[in-house]
């Protein structure tokens, strides 16, 4: 594992804030598990019980308020102007690694199609080039369109490696090389 300088704790765009959870921030944070695609693992969805609640969201937030390792983070993200909390953005291993993490992002329904994905992983790509790290992945489900034109504007392309799910589809393996900061 190689020696990185930290993801910042807070990112500023011309409309957004990326900064640390908070636990107010565990209501919005349901709600993004409410609007989930079906298609979208049930481990990752509000099951039949109602769960995960609030409070079990919010005591994640206070146990794990990066929700990634030492040094990455999943950062939530904000409209500057109103402080609404729109979706979260930010590195994690997920299905890469240490030295060359997954970047991760959701947003509310409510904030598609205005340009706010692009611009909160473009914040957090130039900020993962200047932790030193060369390489970011990112992996997508096939029918996730929007997502996939996401990564193709902020420089990503396809690796020859895709994940077969027969309930899911196909999750497409994406990467960028980054450019030294």
């Amino acid at each position: 594992m190689g020696s990185y300088g930290d993801l910042p704790a807070e990112l500023v765009t011309e409309r957004l804030r990326l900064r640390r959870w908070v636990p107010s921030d565990a209501e919005g944070y349901r709600g993004l598990w409410l609007e989930r695609d079906p298609r979208v693992p049930p481990v990752r969805r509000i099951d039949a019980e109602g769960r995960p609640a609030v409070e079990e969201i919010r005591g994640w937030l206070l146990d794990n308020p990066l929700a990634a390792d030492p040094g990455l983070g999943l950062l939530p993200i904000e409209l500057r102007d109103t402080g609404e909390f729109i979706g979260y953005c930010g590195l994690t291993v997920g299905h890469g690694s240490f030295d060359e993490p997954e970047i991760a992002y959701e947003l509310a329904q409510r904030a598609h199609g205005h340009g706010y994905a692009t611009e909160a992983a473009r914040a957090v790509v130039e900020a993962a080039a200047r932790t030193g790290r060369r390489r970011l992945w990112a992996t997508v489900w096939e029918w996730n369109a929007p997502s996939l034109r996401v990564l193709e504007k902020l420089g990503f392309h396809r690796s020859d490696r895709i994940t077969e799910d027969p309930e899911r589809g196909l999750t497409i393996w994406m990467t960028r090389v980054l450019d030294p900061a």
